[in-house]
C-alpha cells in the first residue's frame, strides 16, 4: 500500500482521534459550496434568494402582502416582511434556546416539514436561514410579534447575545433579516449587485400576484445604471401574464394573443404563459416551483412541453394535416417565450440548490392542469392555430433535413473520399478542367464512361427521373438515396450549408436523351440545383449537353441534327443530290456508340453545350426572385391546374415562336 498510496497512509497513526464530528453550522462552513452551490457570485446571491424566499413563503401563505427589499450597502442586504413573524418562545426541546435561535443557529430546524403551517412553501429543508447565518460575518434578526419587537445578532453563526425585547411595535409585524456576508468564505471582495437583486424581487412580485414588494438601494451602489431604480414599487396584479409582456417588450411577435392561465388542480396551483417570437428571436423558458426559480427544469416543465405538444397534434389530426405527427416539444417551443409556476406540496428538489424539480407527479399533473385549457385556446382561433403548425412543421423537417445532412457528411469523413458506386470519376484535380456528365441510366453511362476523358471528365449515371424537389417534403428530399449520392459525388451539402467552394468539379453537365423524357429529367435536374443548390448555377457551373438526335450519311460524309428542324436544314443545305441520304434517329444516348458520343457530345473541340444561367440573387430586386421562385413552383410544383393554366396562356406565343 505505501508504494502505491505513499506512505502517510500508514496503520499506525490512524485511530478514533482521526474522526472529525462536525456540529452545529460547522459543516455549512468547511462545505459551502454543499449548501449554495460555491463561493462565486451566484452563491452570494444565492444567500439573499434563501432570506427572500422564507418571506415569499409568508405571502403565499396568506400572511403577508409586503416585502421590503434594501441594499443597504455593497456588503448588506435587509429583508422584511409583515408576516406573522418568527415565534419568539422558548423552543420545547431546547429549552434555554428561544425558537428564533434554534432557526438561525440549528440545521433542519424550520416550520415547513409537516405542512401544518404552509401548505406550499420553497423552503423545504430546514436550512436556508441558518446557512445564511453561518455564511455571514454579521447578521441581525428583529421580529414584530405581538406588538413588541425583538432582535438578536449572529456572526459566522454564532449568537452574539440572546434574544431581547427592545420595544414595542404596536403597528408592526413580521421578519426582518439584516445580513453581511462572510469574506473568509466568498473573498476580500463581496460585492450584491443591484441589477441581480432588482431581477430577483421583480420576479418574485411576478410570481405572486398578491405581493407588493418595495426595492431601494442606496444610489452612490448604481454606478450610473439607468436599469436599476434606487426605489420602486413592484405589484403585478397580472401574475405570469405581466411577466411574459414584460419579457418580450422589445420584441416581434408570431401571435398577438399570448396563452396565459391560472388553474388549480388537488389543492395545488400552476399558472403559465407562453407566446412565440418572431424574426429570428431566441426563445426562452423561465420555470419556477413554489417562487424558486429552477433554471435546470424538471418535470414540471416536461409535464408543460407535453401538453404543448400533444395538443398541437392534436389539433393537426383534427384539421386532417398527417405531417402533425412528426412534430416534437422542441419544433414547436423553438422560438417560444414561456414561463411556468408552479405551486406543489413538499416538492422535491435536486440538490440544496434547488435547481431543478423532480417531483415525479409534477409531469402528470401539469400536463392535466394545461392540456385541456390549451386546446381550447386552439380552438378559439382556428387561424393562429393553423400557424403555429405550419411553423412547427416547418422547423420539423428542416431538422429531419439536416439530420440526413450530418448523416452523409459523417459518412463522408469516416470513409476519406467515399463516392458513389456508379461514379466513374476522373483523375485530375483541378476544377478548371473537371467536369461531371449527369446521364440518364445506366446504359448511356456505360457509353458514356467509355468516350469520356479519363483524365478531366467524370461520370456519374441516374435511375431515370429523380424525385421532383419542388413538390417534395423535405423528409422525402432528405431519404432520396439519387440525391444522396449526386451530393456526395460533387463533394457538397445540399441546403444552407451548401458552399461552392467544396465542389469537386468545374462543369456540371446534364446529359440526356433528345427526346421528351430526357427533357423532363433535365427539368428535375435544373429544379433541383436551382432549389438546393441555386449558388452553383448562379457561378455558371451548370450545362446542358445537346446530343444529336438524328445521323445522316451520304458516302463517307456524316453530319448530325440536334432536332426536326436542324435536320431539314441538314439534309436541303449540305447534301447534294447524287447518292441516297441515310437518315437514322437515335433512340437514346444508350444506343449511340461510344465514338460518335465522344466526337458529337462529349469532346469539348467538337460539343455543343448549353450553359444554365441564373443572375445571382443578390444583383436583382426582390419582385424578380419572388416571381423566378414562383414560376418554379408553377411548372414544377404539385398543382396540376397551375401548370395548365400557364400552358393556356402561353400557347399561343409558343406557336408564335415555332412559326406554326
Amino acid at each position: 500500500m505505501a508504494d502505491l498510496f505513499g506512505a502517510a497512509a500508514s496503520e499506525d497513526n490512524y485511530d478514533a482521534s482521526n474522526i472529525e464530528v462536525l456540529e452545529g453550522l460547522e459543516p455549512v462552513r468547511h462545505r459551502p459550496g454543499m449548501y449554495v452551490g460555491g463561493t462565486d457570485d451566484r452563491a452570494l446571491h444565492h444567500l439573499a434568494a434563501e432570506i427572500l424566499d422564507n418571506s415569499m413563503d409568508e405571502a403565499v401563505a396568506g400572511h403577508a402582502n409586503r416585502i421590503d427589499v434594501t441594499l443597504v450597502s455593497a456588503d448588506t442586504l435587509s429583508i422584511r416582511d409583515n408576516g406573522r413573524g418568527m415565534p419568539v418562545g422558548q423552543h420545547p426541546k431546547f429549552p434555554d434556546k428561544s425558537a428564533v435561535e434554534v432557526i438561525m443557529t440549528t440545521l433542519h430546524a424550520g416550520g415547513k416539514f409537516s405542512g401544518k403551517s404552509y401548505a406550499t412553501s420553497g423552503g423545504l429543508h430546514g436550512v436556508g436561514a441558518s446557512v445564511v447565518n453561518a455564511l455571514s460575518s454579521l447578521l441581525t434578526v428583529e421580529i414584530a410579534r405581538d406588538k413588541k419587537l425583538y432582535s438578536q445578532t449572529f456572526s459566522r453563526g454564532l449568537p452574539q447575545s440572546n434574544l431581547t425585547e427592545i420595544g414595542s411595535a404596536p403597528n408592526r409585524r413580521g421578519t426582518s433579516v439584516s445580513f453581511t456576508p462572510d469574506t473568509e468564505i466568498f473573498g476580500d471582495r463581496v460585492h450584491f449587485k443591484p441589477a441581480t437583486l432588482f431581477g430577483m424581487a421583480k420576479s418574485k412580485a411576478f410570481l405572486f400576484a398578491g405581493i407588493e414588494i418595495r426595492w431601494k438601494c442606496e444610489p452612490a451602489l448604481l454606478a450610473n445604471d439607468d436599469a436599476v431604480p434606487t426605489e420602486a414599487v413592484l405589484h403585478y396584479p397580472g401574475g405570469l401574464a405581466d411577466y411574459l409582456n414584460d419579457a418580450t417588450s422589445d420584441k416581434a411577435l408570431m401571435v398577438s394573443t399570448p396563452f396565459a392561465e391560472l388553474a388549480k388542480l388537488d389543492g395545488q396551483k400552476f399558472e403559465w404563459a407562453i407566446t412565440w417570437l418572431g424574426g429570428g428571436e431566441d426563445g426562452f423558458f423561465n420555470s419556477y416551483c413554489n417562487t424558486v426559480p429552477t433554471p435546470l427544469g424538471g418535470t414540471h416543465e416536461t409535464g408543460f412541453r407535453q401538453a404543448i405538444v400533444r395538443g398541437l397534434r392534436a389539433f393537426g389530426d383534427l384539421s386532417g394535416n398527417r405531417k402533425a405527427t412528426d412534430i416534437t416539444a422542441d419544433d414547436v417551443l423553438a422560438n417560444s417565450a414561456a414561463m411556468l409556476s408552479v405551486f406543489l406540496r413538499d416538492p422535491q428538489f435536486q440538490g440544496q440548490t434547488k435547481d431543478k424539480l423532480v417531483s415525479s407527479d409534477a409531469t402528470r399533473l401539469t400536463e392535466q392542469a394545461v392540456r385541456d385549457r390549451f386546446d381550447h385556446w386552439l380552438s378559439a382561433d382556428a387561424a393562429r392555430a393553423t400557424f403555429l403548425l405550419e411553423a412547427a412543421i416547418e422547423r420539423a423537417e428542416d431538422r429531419k433535413r439536416r439530420k440526413k445532412e450530418k448523416e452523409v457528411a459523417r459518412k463522408s469523413a469516416t470513409r476519406k473520399l467515399r463516392l458513389p458506386g456508379k461514379l466513374a470519376d476522373c483523375t485530375a484535380s483541378d476544377t478548371d478542367l473537371t467536369e461531371l456528365f449527369l446521364v440518364e441510366g445506366d446504359s448511356a453511362g456505360g457509353s458514356a464512361k467509355q468516350a469520356r476523358n479519363r483524365k478531366t471528365q467524370a461520370v456519374l449515371p441516374l435511375r431515370g427521373k429523380i424525385l421532383n424537389v419542388a413538390s417534395a417534403t423535405t423528409e422525402k428530399l432528405g431519404a432520396n438515396q439519387e440525391l444522396s449520392d449526386l451530393a456526395l459525388a460533387l463533394g457538397v451539402r445540399a441546403g444552407k450549408d451548401f458552399k461552392l467552394d467544396d465542389l469537386r468539379y468545374g462543369r456540371i453537365i446534364i446529359m440526356t436523351d433528345a427526346d421528351v423524357d430526357g427533357a423532363h429529367i433535365a427539368a428535375l435536374l435544373m429544379t433541383y440545383f436551382y432549389r438546393e443548390m441555386p449558388q452553383l448555377v448562379e457561378a455558371g457551373r451548370l450545362y446542358l449537353a445537346q446530343p444529336p438526335l438524328y445521323r445522316m450519311t451520304q458516302g463517307g460524309k456524316t453530319l448530325y441534327a440536334l432536332d426536326d428542324d436542324q435536320r431539314e436544314e441538314i439534309l436541303i443545305s449540305s447534301f447534294d443530290g447524287r447518292g441516297k441520304i441515310e437518315t437514322s434517329r437515335f433512340k437514346g444516348l444508350g444506343e449511340m456508340p461510344p465514338a460518335q458520343l465522344k466526337e458529337t457530345t462529349m469532346n469539348p473541340e467538337s460539343r455543343r453545350l448549353l450553359r444554365v444561367d441564373l443572375p445571382r440573387r443578390d444583383t436583382i430586386g426582390a419582385d424578380l426572385r419572388r416571381d423566378t421562385d414562383q414560376l418554379v413552383n408553377t411548372l414544377m410544383g404539385k398543382k396540376a391546374e397551375l401548370r395548365f393554366g400557364y400552358i393556356r396562356d402561353h400557347a399561343e406565343e409558343v406557336l408564335a415562336e415555332l412559326d406554326v
